[in-house]
């Protein structure tokens, strides 16, 4: 059982990738791509902003801190002036104090000063890698859109792409039905020649007229025949005309004339 759950599942994933291709925009990725790592562009530069906030912070503390020294140590050399070496002492401990925190705070403003300057260099290296990507990306883009096109021209001219296949295929149900036509038409004169059809309008020919139709067809071709040879041989058309007409009666009358005999 466990081992026909894992085919289906390995089918279902790969009719899922193979989906997931055919959806899949190359273009479409690479905006997406390029959109990410913008994000992560600005994320770096924040972090720039904020230590770059934080040490301008601590700069500030370390001004209030050194002037707060600097008054201690004056207060307690006018003190000691006057001879209050205690007050001179108390004021001494107090900047001793302030020292220290001056101390702690210089060493945490020169922490943050080293990672703003690694910050700072990240942010311009990921935005040289970004630059480069955008300009690769528009050009695989592009590369991609005209071999896009290409391919569809030439499918068209090849009849292959599914558009041009549809456009074949009704240009041969056209012919198809176009021939099936011109042989029906076909058959039904053919039955309306033989009489095998009636026509009801009474425009149909019989035998006999088609016949008529015949002979008086070849006449014609008798008759244009002589003129021309008239023509050629310097003679009159008319004569020739008239001649070739008696040869032809001549020849359709019967050689025997039946006799009869009176009993």
């Amino acid at each position: 059982m466990s081992g026909v759950m894992k085919r289906m599942g390995m089918i279902f994933r790969a009719k899922a990738n193979k989906a997931l291709d055919r959806a899949e925009d190359p273009r479409e990725t690479l905006d997406y791509s390029y959109q990410k790592q913008l994000e992560l562009l600005q994320k770096v530069r924040r972090g720039v902003a904020d230590v770059a906030t934080s040490r301008k912070r601590l700069e500030l503390q370390l001004n209030q801190l050194q002037s707060q020294s600097t008054k201690l140590e004056d207060q307690g050399r006018k003190a000691l002036a006057l001879g209050r070496e205690d007050l001179a002492r108390e004021a001494l401990s107090r900047r001793a104090a302030l020292q220290q925190q001056v101390t702690d705070l210089e060493t945490q403003h020169s922490t943050l000063q080293g990672e703003e300057e690694k910050l700072t260099l990240a942010a311009q290296r990921l935005q040289a890698k970004v630059d480069a990507f955008r300009t690769k990306k528009e050009t695989i883009k592009a590369t991609y859109t005209a071999a896009q096109a290409q391919t569809r021209i030439g499918e068209a001219f090849t009849g292959i792409s599914e558009e041009m296949g549809d456009v074949g295929l009704a240009i041969q149900r056209a012919e198809d039905k176009t021939q099936q036509l011109q042989a029906r038409a076909g058959a039904i004169d053919e039955l309306l020649a033989s009489g095998a059809l009636d026509d009801p309008t009474g425009t149909a020919k019989d035998d006999l007229q088609a016949e008529l139709d015949r002979i008086s067809g070849g006449t014609d071709v008798e008759l244009e025949l002589q003129r021309m040879k008239a023509e050629l041989a310097g003679g009159s058309p008319q004569q020739a005309i008239e001649g070739g007409a008696g040869q032809g009666q001549s020849q359709q009358q019967p050689q025997d004339t039946p006799r009869f005999d009176k009993q």
